[in-house]
Protein backbone atom coordinates (compact mmCIF):
# COMPACT_ATOMS: atom_id res chain seq x y z
CA UNK A 1 0.00 0.00 0.00
CA UNK A 2 3.24 2.03 0.57
CA UNK A 3 4.39 1.84 -2.77
CA UNK A 4 0.93 2.65 -4.51
CA UNK A 5 1.06 6.02 -2.55
CA UNK A 6 4.30 6.61 -3.52
CA UNK A 7 3.57 6.12 -7.17
CA UNK A 8 0.28 7.82 -6.81
CA UNK A 9 2.53 11.07 -5.57
CA UNK A 10 5.30 10.22 -8.35
CA UNK A 11 2.55 11.03 -10.88
CA UNK A 12 0.89 14.08 -9.52
CA UNK A 13 4.28 15.44 -8.97
CA UNK A 14 4.69 14.56 -12.97
CA UNK A 15 1.38 16.61 -13.52
CA UNK A 16 2.16 19.55 -12.04
CA UNK A 17 5.45 19.84 -13.19
CA UNK A 18 4.10 19.60 -16.65
CA UNK A 19 1.30 21.68 -15.86
CA UNK A 20 4.33 24.68 -14.91
CA UNK A 21 6.09 23.68 -18.32
CA UNK A 22 2.80 24.80 -20.03
CA UNK A 23 2.04 27.65 -17.98
CA UNK A 24 5.91 28.69 -18.37
CA UNK A 25 6.10 28.24 -22.41
CA UNK A 26 2.95 30.23 -22.57
CA UNK A 27 4.06 33.02 -20.16
CA UNK A 28 7.17 33.36 -22.52
CA UNK A 29 5.10 32.74 -25.65
CA UNK A 30 2.71 35.83 -24.31
CA UNK A 31 5.93 37.74 -23.39
CA UNK A 32 7.00 37.77 -26.77
CA UNK A 33 3.62 38.40 -28.55
CA UNK A 34 3.16 41.60 -26.58
CA UNK A 35 6.65 43.82 -27.81
CA UNK A 36 5.18 42.37 -31.13
CA UNK A 37 1.86 44.55 -31.14
CA UNK A 38 3.97 47.15 -29.89
CA UNK A 39 6.28 47.14 -32.36
CA UNK A 40 3.41 47.19 -34.76
CA UNK A 41 4.04 50.54 -37.38
CA UNK A 42 1.20 53.19 -36.70
CA UNK A 43 0.04 55.16 -39.93
CA UNK A 44 2.07 57.98 -40.70
CA UNK A 45 0.10 61.02 -42.44
CA UNK A 46 0.77 62.09 -45.85
CA UNK A 47 0.41 65.39 -46.79
CA UNK A 48 -0.50 66.27 -50.92
CA UNK A 49 1.24 69.48 -51.81
CA UNK A 50 0.73 70.58 -55.35
CA UNK A 51 2.57 73.45 -56.73
CA UNK A 52 1.51 75.13 -60.18
CA UNK A 53 4.60 75.85 -61.08
CA UNK A 54 8.23 75.12 -60.28
CA UNK A 55 9.82 74.73 -56.98
CA UNK A 56 12.04 77.28 -57.41
CA UNK A 57 9.13 79.82 -58.28
CA UNK A 58 8.74 80.69 -54.48
CA UNK A 59 10.52 78.32 -51.90
CA UNK A 60 9.68 80.71 -49.00
CA UNK A 61 6.29 79.82 -48.71
CA UNK A 62 6.71 76.36 -49.36
CA UNK A 63 9.30 76.33 -45.97
CA UNK A 64 6.96 78.78 -44.33
CA UNK A 65 4.53 75.67 -44.82
CA UNK A 66 7.51 73.45 -42.89
CA UNK A 67 7.96 75.86 -40.65
CA UNK A 68 3.80 75.70 -39.60
CA UNK A 69 3.96 72.21 -39.14
CA UNK A 70 7.27 72.42 -37.35
CA UNK A 71 5.64 74.51 -34.95
CA UNK A 72 3.18 72.08 -34.41
CA UNK A 73 5.08 69.15 -33.34
CA UNK A 74 5.41 67.64 -36.80
CA UNK A 75 8.88 66.08 -38.13
CA UNK A 76 9.38 65.30 -41.52
CA UNK A 77 9.87 61.00 -42.10
CA UNK A 78 8.92 60.79 -38.35
CA UNK A 79 5.38 61.53 -37.80
CA UNK A 80 4.81 63.08 -41.21
CA UNK A 81 5.34 62.55 -44.92
CA UNK A 82 4.79 65.58 -47.37
CA UNK A 83 4.21 64.35 -50.92
CA UNK A 84 5.38 67.49 -53.41
CA UNK A 85 4.12 67.70 -56.77
CA UNK A 86 5.06 70.65 -59.45
CA UNK A 87 3.35 70.65 -62.32
CA UNK A 88 6.23 73.01 -63.79
CA UNK A 89 3.80 76.16 -65.16
CA UNK A 90 1.33 73.39 -67.02
CA UNK A 91 -2.26 73.55 -65.75
CA UNK A 92 -2.93 70.09 -67.55
CA UNK A 93 -0.22 68.64 -65.86
CA UNK A 94 -2.39 68.75 -62.78
CA UNK A 95 -4.92 65.83 -63.11
CA UNK A 96 -2.45 63.25 -63.69
CA UNK A 97 -0.08 64.85 -60.69
CA UNK A 98 -3.64 64.58 -58.49
CA UNK A 99 -3.78 60.92 -59.76
CA UNK A 100 -0.96 60.54 -58.10
CA UNK A 101 -1.48 61.68 -54.77
CA UNK A 102 -4.76 59.94 -55.05
CA UNK A 103 -3.38 56.59 -55.18
CA UNK A 104 -0.69 57.18 -52.76
CA UNK A 105 -3.80 57.69 -50.33
CA UNK A 106 -3.10 61.01 -49.02
CA UNK A 107 -4.91 62.69 -45.81
CA UNK A 108 -4.75 66.08 -47.09
CA UNK A 109 -3.89 67.94 -50.00
CA UNK A 110 -2.46 71.39 -49.90
CA UNK A 111 -3.32 73.85 -53.23
CA UNK A 112 -0.65 76.47 -54.17
CA UNK A 113 -3.50 78.64 -56.29
CA UNK A 114 -7.16 78.49 -57.49
CA UNK A 115 -6.20 76.24 -60.84
CA UNK A 116 -4.38 73.70 -58.26
CA UNK A 117 -7.94 73.90 -56.16
CA UNK A 118 -9.91 73.60 -58.86
CA UNK A 119 -7.92 70.46 -60.27
CA UNK A 120 -8.04 69.05 -56.51
CA UNK A 121 -11.73 69.64 -56.46
CA UNK A 122 -12.42 68.05 -59.67
CA UNK A 123 -10.20 65.23 -58.20
CA UNK A 124 -11.67 64.08 -55.50
CA UNK A 125 -15.22 64.99 -53.09
CA UNK A 126 -13.99 63.07 -49.95
CA UNK A 127 -10.02 64.02 -50.04
CA UNK A 128 -9.58 66.76 -47.80
CA UNK A 129 -8.24 70.14 -49.23
CA UNK A 130 -6.55 72.94 -47.78
CA UNK A 131 -6.40 76.44 -49.66
CA UNK A 132 -3.65 78.31 -49.12
CA UNK A 133 -4.32 81.34 -50.28
CA UNK A 134 -7.28 81.54 -53.02
CA UNK A 135 -8.31 85.00 -54.52
CA UNK A 136 -11.79 84.18 -54.85
CA UNK A 137 -13.09 80.52 -52.76
CA UNK A 138 -16.45 81.51 -53.12
CA UNK A 139 -17.04 83.20 -56.35
CA UNK A 140 -14.45 80.18 -57.87
CA UNK A 141 -17.36 77.65 -56.46
CA UNK A 142 -14.81 75.98 -53.79
CA UNK A 143 -16.75 76.77 -50.89
CA UNK A 144 -20.78 77.49 -50.18
CA UNK A 145 -19.05 80.63 -48.04
CA UNK A 146 -16.41 81.87 -45.64
CA UNK A 147 -17.92 80.87 -42.61
CA UNK A 148 -19.60 77.76 -43.72
CA UNK A 149 -17.40 76.13 -46.70
CA UNK A 150 -19.62 72.33 -46.67
CA UNK A 151 -17.45 70.52 -48.42
CA UNK A 152 -14.47 68.90 -48.50
CA UNK A 153 -12.05 72.25 -49.40
CA UNK A 154 -11.25 75.02 -46.80
CA UNK A 155 -8.06 77.21 -46.38
CA UNK A 156 -6.88 80.42 -45.99
CA UNK A 157 -8.45 83.31 -48.99
CA UNK A 158 -6.22 86.37 -50.14
CA UNK A 159 -9.43 87.97 -51.57
CA UNK A 160 -10.28 91.63 -49.91
CA UNK A 161 -12.23 94.09 -51.45
CA UNK A 162 -9.67 96.70 -50.50
CA UNK A 163 -6.98 95.17 -52.93
CA UNK A 164 -8.11 97.07 -56.20
CA UNK A 165 -8.28 100.38 -54.67
CA UNK A 166 -4.91 100.13 -52.55
CA UNK A 167 -3.32 98.89 -56.06
CA UNK A 168 -4.46 102.16 -57.32
CA UNK A 169 -3.64 104.47 -54.91
CA UNK A 170 -0.14 103.59 -54.67
CA UNK A 171 0.48 103.15 -58.06
CA UNK A 172 -0.64 107.28 -58.38
CA UNK A 173 1.67 107.92 -56.02
CA UNK A 174 4.02 106.79 -58.23
CA UNK A 175 2.65 108.44 -61.16
CA UNK A 176 0.90 111.61 -59.77
CA UNK A 177 -0.52 112.28 -63.65
CA UNK A 178 -2.07 108.98 -63.74
CA UNK A 179 -4.49 108.67 -66.22
CA UNK A 180 -4.57 105.34 -68.37
CA UNK A 181 -3.31 101.78 -66.53
CA UNK A 182 -3.22 98.65 -68.92
CA UNK A 183 -4.33 95.92 -66.65
CA UNK A 184 -2.53 92.23 -67.09
CA UNK A 185 -4.30 89.44 -65.65
CA UNK A 186 -5.17 85.74 -66.90
CA UNK A 187 -8.74 85.09 -67.60
CA UNK A 188 -8.81 81.40 -66.89
CA UNK A 189 -7.50 81.33 -63.33
CA UNK A 190 -10.78 81.29 -60.90
CA UNK A 191 -11.14 84.86 -59.05
CA UNK A 192 -9.74 86.66 -62.14
CA UNK A 193 -12.91 88.39 -62.59
CA UNK A 194 -13.51 89.41 -59.31
CA UNK A 195 -10.11 90.85 -58.66
CA UNK A 196 -10.53 92.81 -62.15
CA UNK A 197 -14.30 93.66 -61.00
CA UNK A 198 -12.85 94.95 -57.93
CA UNK A 199 -10.25 97.07 -59.77
CA UNK A 200 -12.66 98.81 -61.69
CA UNK A 201 -14.51 100.32 -59.05
CA UNK A 202 -12.14 101.92 -57.71
CA UNK A 203 -11.64 103.58 -60.97
CA UNK A 204 -13.56 106.40 -60.29
CA UNK A 205 -12.38 107.57 -57.07
CA UNK A 206 -9.21 107.72 -59.36
CA UNK A 207 -10.32 108.82 -62.22
CA UNK A 208 -8.40 106.85 -64.39
CA UNK A 209 -9.31 104.57 -67.23
CA UNK A 210 -8.39 100.91 -67.54
CA UNK A 211 -7.88 98.71 -70.47
CA UNK A 212 -7.54 95.13 -69.79
CA UNK A 213 -5.07 92.57 -71.41
CA UNK A 214 -5.49 88.79 -71.15
CA UNK A 215 -2.33 86.93 -70.71
CA UNK A 216 -3.03 83.65 -71.37
CA UNK A 217 0.39 82.07 -72.36
CA UNK A 218 3.70 83.53 -71.89
CA UNK A 219 3.88 84.80 -75.89
CA UNK A 220 1.18 87.23 -74.76
CA UNK A 221 3.51 88.78 -72.58
CA UNK A 222 5.37 90.47 -74.49
CA UNK A 223 2.49 92.01 -77.07
CA UNK A 224 0.37 93.22 -74.08
CA UNK A 225 3.33 95.72 -73.25
CA UNK A 226 3.62 97.02 -76.83
CA UNK A 227 -0.27 97.91 -76.75
CA UNK A 228 0.25 99.41 -73.47
CA UNK A 229 2.78 101.84 -74.77
CA UNK A 230 0.72 102.08 -77.66
CA UNK A 231 -2.27 103.28 -75.71
CA UNK A 232 0.52 105.95 -73.53
CA UNK A 233 -0.57 103.82 -70.89
CA UNK A 234 0.96 105.75 -67.62
CA UNK A 235 1.20 102.38 -66.10
CA UNK A 236 0.38 98.72 -65.27
CA UNK A 237 -1.35 96.88 -62.68
CA UNK A 238 -0.72 93.42 -62.28
CA UNK A 239 -3.72 90.57 -61.15
CA UNK A 240 -2.81 87.16 -60.23
CA UNK A 241 -2.16 84.80 -62.91
CA UNK A 242 0.10 81.59 -63.04
CA UNK A 243 1.74 82.47 -66.59
CA UNK A 244 2.08 86.28 -65.08
CA UNK A 245 3.46 84.79 -61.77
CA UNK A 246 6.00 82.09 -63.20
CA UNK A 247 6.79 84.64 -65.68
CA UNK A 248 7.77 87.63 -63.39
CA UNK A 249 11.88 88.57 -64.42
CA UNK A 250 10.15 89.19 -67.98
CA UNK A 251 7.52 91.04 -66.57
CA UNK A 252 9.79 93.22 -64.60
CA UNK A 253 12.42 93.63 -67.70
CA UNK A 254 9.60 94.89 -69.83
CA UNK A 255 8.17 97.24 -67.61
CA UNK A 256 11.21 98.72 -66.87
CA UNK A 257 12.20 98.22 -70.88
CA UNK A 258 8.64 100.35 -71.75
CA UNK A 259 9.51 102.83 -68.69
CA UNK A 260 6.13 101.56 -67.21
CA UNK A 261 5.55 101.57 -63.39
CA UNK A 262 3.94 98.52 -62.20
CA UNK A 263 2.58 97.71 -59.39
CA UNK A 264 2.58 94.01 -58.84
CA UNK A 265 0.05 91.10 -56.87
CA UNK A 266 3.52 89.46 -55.05
CA UNK A 267 6.17 90.75 -53.79
CA UNK A 268 7.76 87.61 -55.39
CA UNK A 269 8.06 90.74 -57.96
CA UNK A 270 10.08 93.24 -56.07
CA UNK A 271 12.23 90.46 -54.99
CA UNK A 272 12.94 90.54 -58.65
CA UNK A 273 13.66 94.04 -59.59
CA UNK A 274 9.92 95.56 -59.76
CA UNK A 275 8.66 98.24 -58.38
CA UNK A 276 6.27 97.85 -55.60
CA UNK A 277 3.54 94.88 -55.03
CA UNK A 278 0.42 95.06 -52.56
CA UNK A 279 -1.10 92.03 -51.44
CA UNK A 280 -1.67 89.41 -48.89
CA UNK A 281 1.58 88.25 -46.54
CA UNK A 282 2.20 84.54 -48.54
CA UNK A 283 4.19 83.30 -46.07
CA UNK A 284 2.19 83.83 -43.38
CA UNK A 285 -0.87 82.18 -45.67
CA UNK A 286 1.58 79.31 -45.95
CA UNK A 287 1.93 79.14 -42.28
CA UNK A 288 -1.38 79.30 -41.10
CA UNK A 289 -2.19 76.51 -44.10
CA UNK A 290 -0.14 74.49 -41.16
CA UNK A 291 -2.93 74.73 -38.71
CA UNK A 292 -5.52 73.62 -41.22
CA UNK A 293 -3.47 70.20 -41.50
CA UNK A 294 -3.20 70.07 -38.24
CA UNK A 295 -6.86 70.18 -37.07
CA UNK A 296 -7.86 68.29 -40.16
CA UNK A 297 -5.12 65.24 -39.07
CA UNK A 298 -6.81 65.53 -35.65
CA UNK A 299 -10.15 64.46 -37.36
CA UNK A 300 -11.47 67.82 -37.78
CA UNK A 301 -13.75 68.20 -40.97
CA UNK A 302 -13.20 70.46 -43.81
CA UNK A 303 -16.83 71.50 -43.79
CA UNK A 304 -16.77 72.90 -40.43
CA UNK A 305 -13.77 74.51 -40.31
CA UNK A 306 -14.03 78.65 -41.59
CA UNK A 307 -12.34 79.74 -44.47
CA UNK A 308 -9.71 82.32 -42.74
CA UNK A 309 -9.77 85.78 -44.35
CA UNK A 310 -6.04 87.25 -44.45
CA UNK A 311 -5.69 91.50 -45.02
CA UNK A 312 -2.79 92.26 -47.20
CA UNK A 313 -0.03 94.17 -46.55
CA UNK A 314 2.32 96.40 -49.39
Amino acid sequence: MPSVERQVHRDREKDMKKKITVLALSAALFSLYLPVEAQQPTKIPRIGFLFVNFASSTPARYEAFRQGLRELGYVEGKNIVIESRYAQGKVDRLPALLDELVRLKVDVIVTTGPSATRAAKEASVTIPVVMSGDIDPVGSGFVASLARPGGNITGLSSFSSELGGKRLELLKEVVPGLARVTVLGTSTVPGNAQALKDTELAVRAFKVKLQYRDVLDAKDIEPAFRAAGKERSDGVLVLTGRVLNFHRTQVVELAVKNRLPAIYNTPEFVEDGGLVSYAANANDLYRRAATYVDKILKGAKPADLPVEHRRSSS
